[in-house]
């Protein structure tokens, strides 16, 4: 299973920028009576790591389960002293599929998920990671989960938690073990909401469900993504949206893109998605690291960037969510980026440069050899 059942009774909460989300974060760690799951892909020591292990460190100090769990590859930056301070205040660290000799397909598979979990009542997702470019550099949004949809985060953390592929050593308490006195119940008028992962190649649960509701789309598609590396059979079904009518709309990251080949790579494919009638945007002030989905008044955010490689070698976990009042704050969310952004004018795309047109040809011809290798 690589979806839990749609559940009412939800709120969510959009927390743009890490200004608003990091607070919030460190608030509801500090608040922590008898539970922590944190798991992340990209730590590195810095000041935001610091302030996140400190909140870590005095809520195990404080007689709070805290389980901590980073991937084997994505945490290489974390130094051995704020690993050692997680451990040795009583926390709990593993590390998902740490680097070793071996076939490397299994080397590939990373866990690129991002949660913070409090007391069974709180989660917290988005495409937020734990490196000092996320305090003021990047942009970022997170999602602020509550009520019944949180019991489906904590146990797909408890199955990674107890995989094969996640090692360490700890002699903490099973989490079955640890009576939680919240509970996480409906709210009345509250959100209809899902959780979908995926485990690279073998399940592709967030692949298919964002087509899916491309394919049905009537209104809107409205796609936030850094890295746009996308499958052919998602390009098909964005270009066949326009074509029908729909309003389909692309945000990248532009200019300040941390990694520029990446971005020159995706442009090889807005020529034919610009004929189609896709409007592509670039984000402008920063690089965004942003990722979500709007298509009608359905929504997913969470870890996965929508690129093959999320879909096809990374666990990713994302929230679903169906609710025309939660739709209107994504939508005005992307909407304020788009102010931001310049939009790809099709004329002036058609005339760039000749070298721009070879390099991106090269890079898209790559790409789209890597794409079959699955």
């Amino acid at each position: 299973m690589t979806r839990s059942v749609w559940r009412s009774g939800n709120q969510f909460t959009l927390l743009p920028e890490g200004k608003r989300y990091i607070p919030e974060i460190l608030a509801a760690i500090d608040d922590a009576n008898e539970t922590i799951l944190f798991e992340q892909y990209l730590a590195e020591s810095g000041h935001l790591a610091d302030r996140v292990i400190d909140a870590l460190v005095r809520a195990a100090n404080r007689g709070v389960h805290v389980q901590v769990l980073f991937d084997g590859y994505g945490a290489k930056g974390l130094k051995q002293r704020d690993r050692a301070r997680l451990t040795q205040s009583g926390a709990a660290l593993r590390f998902f599929n740490p680097f070793s000799t071996g076939r490397l397909s299994h080397k590939l598979t990373r866990d690129h998920r991002k949660l913070v979990l409090v007391d069974g009542r709180v989660a917290f997702t988005g495409g937020f990671c734990l490196t000092d470019d996320f305090l003021d550099k990047w942009y970022d949004i997170a999602l602020r989960i509550e009520g019944p949809v949180v019991s489906d985060w904590s146990a797909l953390f408890t199955k990674l938690w107890d995989s094969p592929s996640t090692q360490g050593k700890d002699s903490l308490p099973s989490l079955e073990d640890v009576m939680l006195t919240e509970s996480a119940e409906p709210r009345e008028q509250g959100m209809r909401g899902r959780l979908i992962w995926g485990h690279g190649r073998r399940d592709q649960a967030i692949r298919y469900s964002l087509q899916q509701r491309i394919s049905a789309a009537t209104q809107r598609v409205w796609v936030y993504t850094p890295y746009f590396l996308p499958t052919l059979s998602l390009r098909r079904r964005l270009m066949a949206a326009a074509r029908r009518g729909v309003d389909v709309r692309l945000l990248v990251a532009g200019k300040k893109h941390d990694h520029p080949s990446v971005r020159y790579t995706g442009q090889h494919y807005y020529g034919r998605l610009l004929r189609a009638g896709v409007r592509v945007y670039e984000y402008q002030p920063s690089f965004t690291h942003a990722k979500f989905c709007l298509i009608d008044d359905w929504s997913t955010i969470g870890s996965c960037n929508f690129d093959h490689w999320s879909l096809r070698w990374n666990l990713e976990a994302n929230q679903e969510v169906e609710d025309g009042r939660f739709a209107a704050d994504v939508a005005a969310l992307f909407e304020d980026n788009l102010e931001v952004s310049q939009e790809i004018c099709p004329a002036s795309w058609r005339q760039r440069p000749w070298r721009r047109r070879a390099r991106e040809r090269a890079l898209g011809t790559v790409n789209s050899w890597a794409t079959l290798l699955r």
